[in-house]
Parts: structure tokens; C-alpha cells; sequence
């Protein structure tokens, strides 16, 4: 299946700009982004709009021409990736930022990851479950004319961040002249906003990675909490409250 891109012309790049700096803290002025070698196409792996959104509206504000690439084969089940997909290519829409949709092959991940089923999270497995998103990110890239590529990965609390750059490194250098940006977006109150934009636009809550295992984990250190189970497409970020329920 080929990727399918969507673009609208909803927002206007000045209006991006005054958004992405008017919810940066008060004690931080960000400076914009310098993505290396001063390249000004770029194309962001996204996992989802709640990590991403952050990255687009500093992206955005900074004037930098990027994509969204969304290849994530290891979100489970169906239901859960649909929503994290249809809402990265919603808010990419509202910022006009064109999205590449890219397959949902669930055989060759579970062929990638076999044999570490009962590894953890930042183990080994995540290698290689970034390893494969990466590498068709650097493939994508390479093909379409993009010579810096980088991650939301990165801007989750779930993830190792040395992790996530070795391995985007790695991809990366398969093509001559393409980088990996290994820029840590979730410093001078990165996260901070990411919970800012999130609780702003309403997000779709997730509350696990998103593998299988990940959510049969999460969901074994609920029960042992007197926990409910997660439930898929229950839970919100609220713009007044912490969340709210669908």
C-alpha cells in the first residue's frame, strides 16, 4: 500500500508562530530551532499527536518546511491505532502540515520483535521496534528528498532518549548526507507544553506505549494496584481538568 499524504490550509504560518510562543512558559523565551546543517526540510516520525505536538508547533514557529511520516506497525490492537493515527492527521491538518501515512504491517513487527515478548520497556525489544520505524523513515526520506530526519519518540516519559537517537542515528546512516536530529525536545519546558498543548487541543489520553506487550504489562501493574484495565478510546486530555471521559 502506498503512503497517503493529507494537507489542508486551515491555519496560517503567522498564526502558528504566535501559538507555538504564546504557550511557552513565562520564564523561557525559546530561541528557533536550528535543525542541522541549517536544513529546512525535515521529516518527523510521528507516534502520536499528544508527542508530536509539541515538536510541530516549535517546527512551525521556527519557519522549518517539515512532513509528518507516521509508520507505527507496533500500535495494538486496530482500535488504538486508528485513534492516535485520525488524530495526528487532524491536528496536522488544522497546522497545515502535510502527512504521510505509512502501513500498518503487524506480521513484520511481531517477526522483528520475536523472542522478546517478556522484555520490558527501553529493553532491547523497543530497539528493535525503533529500529524498523526508522528505518522506513530514513527509507521515506531518502526517497522523497529529505536529508534530516528525526522522532517524537524522544518526547515520551516511556522511552529512553539515548535509545531512541542511537537507533535513528543508525537508520540514518544507510543514506549519504542524511542525520538523524538528535535534538532533546523535551528540555526548557518541552514537556511541560506537550501537557500544555494536549490539555489545549483534547487529546486522545494514552495510557501505554502502545504494543501489545506494553499494554499487557500496564495492564498487569494496574490490577496488582486495584486498577482498573485500560480501556481503548475511553480517556482525554480536558482543557479545564486533568481529563475527562468519552
Amino acid at each position: 500500500m502506498l503512503p497517503k499524504q493529507h494537507k489542508s490550509n486551515e491555519y496560517s504560518k503567522a498564526w502558528l508562530q504566535n501559538q507555538a510562543y504564546f504557550f511557552m512558559p513565562d520564564k523561557f523565551i525559546p530561541q528557533p530551532l536550528k535543525p542541522p546543517n541549517n536544513s529546512k526540510k525535515i521529516l518527523l516520525h510521528s507516534c502520536c499527536a499528544p508527542c508530536s505536538g509539541e515538536l510541530m508547533e516549535m517546527m512551525s514557529a521556527s519557519g522549518i518546511d517539515f512532513t509528518i511520516f507516521f509508520y507505527n506497525p507496533n500500535t495494538h490492537p486496530r482500535q488504538e491505532y486508528e485513534i492516535r493515527k485520525n488524530e495526528n492527521i487532524s491536528y496536522a491538518n488544522k497546522m497545515n502540515v502535510p502527512f504521510v501515512d505509512g502501513d500498518y504491517d503487524t506480521s513484520s513487527w511481531f517477526n522483528r520483535v520475536e523472542g522478546l515478548e517478556f522484555e520490558g520497556e527501553r529493553s532491547s525489544r523497543c530497539g528493535r521496534c525503533f529500529d524498523m520505524r526508522f528505518e522506513r523513515t530514513a527509507l521515506y526520506a531518502h526517497e522523497h528528498g529529505f536529508d534530516v530526519i528525526t522522532s517524537s519518540l524522544g518526547m515520551s516519559r516511556w522511552k529512553d532518549l539515548d535509545q531512541v537517537n542511537s537507533c535513528g542515528q543508525h537508520a540514518a546512516s544507510r543514506y549519504p548526507h542524511m542525520v538523524y536530529w538528535t535534538h532533546n525536545w523535551r528540555k526548557y519546558g518541552g514537556s511541560e507544553r506537550m501537557y500544555t498543548i494536549a490539555k489545549r487541543e483534547r487529546f486522545y489520553k494514552q495510557e501505554y506505549c502502545g504494543c501489545v506487550y506494553s499494554l499487557r504489562d500496564a495492564n498487569h501493574q494496574r490490577i496488582q494496584k486495584g486498577i482498573a484495565p485500560i480501556e481503548i478510546g475511553k480517556n482525554f486530555y480536558g482543557a479545564d481538568h486533568g481529563t475527562y471521559t468519552k
